[in-house]
């Protein structure tokens, strides 16, 4: 067709109809909504935790530095598959067994607390164990956030 039979398409309506093209074309590759509540597990994955004990547990007496976790963790599955309460005396090390009963005593202070071991850690530097919120009120070592500490094997362990 000639030049001059051919429509003629204003470039108002040719950068219109490439917008619409772009718009609908990028629309596909958008992200999903992140949504506050967690997606259901399949039922498979919702059985409970295998219990890992490792073979060659530490010796103790250790002494070493202490840490304490608490609300960030408060209500979440440990390691050992129990649900973490910041207000019960447990604690995390990297390999005493699971249900293990350890005397921690705050050297600056002389307290002691009783804990039992279920989760582990710490991953934080060179830490020895990770204590419950109630433990480490116990020991005197909420507002430092750590501690010099002792462990010793719990009486009747």
């Amino acid at each position: 067709m000639p030049a001059a039979n051919r429509p003629f398409l204003p470039p108002l309506v040719i950068a219109a109809c490439a917008g619409l093209l772009l718009v609908q074309g990028c629309a596909g590759l958008q992200a999903p909504p992140e949504s506050d509540t967690p997606a259901e597990a399949p039922p498979a994955a919702q059985k409970e935790p295998v219990k890992k004990t490792p073979a060659a547990p530490a010796a103790l007496p250790q002494t070493g530095p202490a840490s304490w976790y608490g609300s960030q963790h408060h209500g979440k599955r440990t390691a050992s598959g129990s649900i973490f309460d910041q207000t019960k005396l447990t604690a995390a090390h990297r390999s005493l067994p699971f249900g293990t009963r350890v005397k921690v005593t705050n050297l600056s202070n002389d307290k002691s607390v009783e804990v039992e071991i279920t989760d582990r850690g710490p991953y934080a530097g060179n830490r020895i164990i990770d204590l419950s919120r109630a433990a480490a009120q116990a020991l005197g070592m909420i507002d430092s956030g750590t501690a010099t500490v002792r462990l010793e094997a719990a009486a009747g362990n």
